[in-house]
């Protein structure tokens, strides 16, 4: 995972907090914890990472 490179939310605070960091690769979104960034990290493919963010911005949304 070192060659990936990482970004953080543009909405973590300074202080640390609860923050999640993605990389982005051609064929796989890589989710982690921003506080554990040697821990287990989640993989979307560009298609579910695009349905879920829209499930989270628009929790109401009929599926």
């Amino acid at each position: 995972m070192n060659e990936l490179a990482w970004f953080k939310s543009s909405y973590s605070s300074v202080q640390g907090g609860d923050c999640i960091e993605i990389a982005p690769s051609p064929d796989t979104i890589h989710v982690r914890d921003s506080k554990d960034p040697h821990g287990p990290v989640l993989r979307f493919t560009p298609e579910a990472w695009t349905e879920f963010i829209a499930l989270v911005v628009t929790p109401d949304r009929e599926r």
